[in-house]
C-alpha cells in the first residue's frame, strides 16, 4: 500500500478569508448536529472501558446478517464480528485466516485446511461442518444472498474436521481471493438453528477479533474485545461505529470527542472538514473504481461507438480530478484499477478534446449535441453536476438526476438494467485486488449490471474468470481492455483515493480496498 498524503492538521488562521468564513458557515452547521452523535462518547463510561475506539462512515449496516448483505457499509461492521476463510493484508496480498492453507485438488476442486482451536463467541467450534453449513446457506435461494461472488460453487463437502472440498460447476481461479470478504464469513450453524435467521441478525455471532453489544439504528453499532480470540485480544476494549452522513455531522462528532476516525469521506466532504484544530485528514492509495455506465441497449444516441467515445473525449478526467476531487484520485484508461491484477498499463486514457468530441458527435449524426440524463446518489452531487458541465462543453446537455443513497442502491441491483435512466455514475470496489471483481457484474451480457452486448467481450470474460493460467488470465484483460478502450460501454474514470478523518487517538492503517478491520487499531489514551 502506498500512503500518499501525510496527516496534517492546518492553523485555520493561516486559511484564506473565503475558507474561514465556509469553514465558519460549517462549523455553525455541525454545532447544531452535535447532538445526533453526542451518545458515542458516553460508551467509554457505559462499557468500563479507557480505550474504546468509536468509528463513523457514511451510513447504517443494512442488516447483520453477513450473507444477507452486500455492500462495504455493512461489511465494514461485520468483518470484526465474523472471520472469513482468508484475508487480504494491508500489503494487499491474501493471507490466511480460518484457512491455514488452500490448493485447487483438480480444476474443479479448491481444498482448504483450517485453523484449528477456533471457537465462534458463544463456544460453538468453527470447523469443517461449519464452513459448508456457511457456503450452502450463503448459496441457498431461501437465504436470497445478493453475493455473488460464489455463482461457480456447486458443492462443499466436509473431507475430515479441518479439511474442506468447494467443488465448481467451472474453474475458478481466484475462488480463495473471493473467500476474503462477503463470500468467506463463517456462521454458527448450532446457534442459528436456536435463534432462526431474525435473531441472528439481531445478536450475530461470529468467531472475530469482537463480540456484539448492541445497536441502536442511525444511531450507533457497539461492540467489546473478544478476550479468546484466536488471534489475541485485540488492543482496543471496545468498538462502536455510528452513520455520520455528511460532513457537519462528522466535525461535529470530531469536535466533541464523539467520534475518533471518519471513514468513508469522499473529497468534498474531506475539503470540508480540512483546517479544523484537532482534525487530520490521512490519505491512501484506493482501488474503488468510479465510471459512468452507458445503456447502450435501448434506442438512442448511445448506442452509438463515435457517440460514446465522444462522451470519454469530452470528460477531462485529470480536471475533474484537480477541481472537484482535490487531487485525491487517479485516473483509470479502462474501468481495471492500477494495482489489481489485469491492469494493463499500455492502455492509454482517451485524449480529453473538445473539439474531438463535437467532430464524433456531427460524425454520428449529432452536430448539435443531444438532451439526456446522468442520474446518481447525491452522495456524489458534487462530482455529477460537474461531469454535467463537462459534457455541456460538447454540446450533450446531461440533466442530473439525484437519488437518496437507498433508492440508487436497490436501482442498481434491481433486474430492471435501465432502471436508472441512459447514464448513471458508479464505482466499485475492487476487494479482490483482481480486475474480475469490477467486470463481474458490469460487462458479460448475461450480468446484472450490463448495459452493453457484446460476444468477443463475453468470450474475453470467460477466459479471464475461468482459466487456470496466470498469462492467459492476463492477456484477456489486456484485450478486453483495449476492446472497452474502442468500444467505450463506460465513461472511464478514476480510482479514489481512501481518506479518513481523525482525532490523534487512533492508530491504524487501511489496506487498498479500505475496509474497515479495526482488530489491528489502537488508541491513546
Amino acid at each position: 500500500m502506498e500512503r500518499i498524503r501525510q496527516g496534517r492538521t492546518v492553523d485555520r488562521s493561516k486559511l484564506p478569508r473565503r475558507d474561514v468564513l465556509r469553514s465558519g458557515g460549517l462549523l455553525l452547521a455541525a454545532l447544531g448536529a452535535t447532538p445526533l452523535l453526542s451518545g458515542c462518547g458516553s460508551t467509554t463510561g457505559a462499557d468500563g472501558a479507557g480505550n474504546v475506539l468509536r468509528v463513523s462512515q457514511p451510513g447504517d449496516p443494512k442488516t447483520l446478517d453477513p450473507q444477507k448483505q452486500g455492500d462495504m457499509v455493512s461489511m465494514n461492521v461485520l468483518i470484526n464480528i465474523f472471520d472469513t476463510l482468508t484475508t487480504r493484508g494491508r500489503d494487499n496480498e491474501l493471507h490466511a485466516r480460518l484457512a491455514l492453507s488452500w490448493t485447487a485438488t483438480d480444476p474443479l476442486t479448491w481444498r482448504f485446511e483450517l485453523r484449528p482451536g477456533v471457537t465462534f463467541h458463544n463456544g460453538e467450534v468453527c470447523d469443517a461442518h461449519a464452513v459448508a453449513f456457511s457456503i450452502k446457506r450463503l448459496l441457498d435461494p431461501a437465504t436470497k444472498s445478493p453475493i455473488v461472488e460464489l455463482r461457480y460453487v456447486k458443492d462443499v463437502t466436509v473431507v475430515d474436521r479441518l479439511t474442506v472440498d468447494i467443488r465448481t460447476s467451472v474453474h475458478d481461479p481466484i475462488l480463495p481471493d473471493k473467500l476474503s470478504l462477503f463470500g468467506g464469513v463463517v456462521v454458527p450453524p448450532r446457534y442459528l438453528s436456536e435463534v432462526g435467521d431474525a435473531g441472528f441478525a439481531e445478536h450475530p455471532v461470529g468467531t472475530g477479533p469482537f463480540t456484539f453489544v448492541s445497536w441502536q439504528r442511525d444511531h450507533q453499532l457497539r461492540m467489546r474485545a473478544h478476550a479468546d480470540h484466536w488471534q489475541g485480544r485485540p488492543s482496543v476494549d471496545g468498538l462502536v461505529f455510528s452513520p455520520a452522513p455528511n460532513p457537519s455531522s462528522s466535525l461535529a462528532a470530531l469536535q466533541s470527542g464523539g467520534v475518533d476516525l471518519v471513514a468513508g469521506l469522499t473529497p468534498d466532504a474531506a475539503q470540508q472538514l480540512d483546517g479544523y484544530p484537532g482534525v487530520t485528514l490521512d490519505g491512501f492509495t484506493g482501488v474503488r473504481t468510479s465510471y459512468i455506465s452507458l445503456n447502450t441497449l435501448e434506442k438512442g444516441p448511445l448506442q452509438d461507438r463515435r457517440v460514446r467515445q465522444a462522451l470519454n473525449h469530452a470528460v477531462d478526467v485529470p480536471l475533474l480530478i484537480k477541481a472537484v476531487l482535490g487531487g485525491k484520485a487517479t485516473e483509470t484508461p479502462a474501468l481495471v484499477p492500477r494495482g489489481a491484477f489485469g491492469f494493463d498499463p499500455s492502455v492509454k486514457a482517451f485524449p480529453r478534446s473538445v473539439k474531438t468530441a463535437r467532430a464524433l458527435l456531427a460524425e454520428a449524426g449529432y452536430p448539435h449535441g443531444f438532451s439526456t440524463t446522468l442520474t446518481a446518489s447525491n452522495i456524489d452531487s458534487n462530482v455529477a453536476e460537474a461531469l454535467s458541465g463537462l459534457l455541456a462543453r460538447a454540446g450533450v446537455r446531461a440533466r442530473v438526476n439525484l437519488l437518496d443513497p437507498g433508492t440508487y442502491a436497490a436501482s442498481l441491483t434491481s433486474d430492471n438494467r435501465g432502471a436508472l435512466g441512459p447514464m448513471y455514475l458508479a464505482a466499485s470496489t475492487v476487494w479482490t485486488m483482481d480486475g474480475q471483481s469490477v467486470m463481474q457484474s458490469n460487462v458479460r451480457s448475461d450480468r446484472r449490471q450490463s448495459r452493453w452486448h457484446s460476444k468477443e467481450a463475453d468470450r474475453l470474460i470467460d477466459i479471464e474468470e475461468l482459466s487456470p493460467e496466470p498469462a492467459e488470465r492476463k492477456k484477456a484483460f489486456s484485450d478486453l481492455q483495449r476492446l472497452l478502450r474502442e468500444e467505450a460501454p463506460f465513461v472511464f474514470l478514476y480510482q479514489l483515493d481512501n481518506i479518513y478523518a481523525r482525532n490523534d487517538r487512533p492508530h491504524w492503517k487501511p489496506g487498498s480496498a479500505g475496509v474497515l478491520a479495526m482488530e489491528s487499531a489502537e488508541v491513546s489514551r
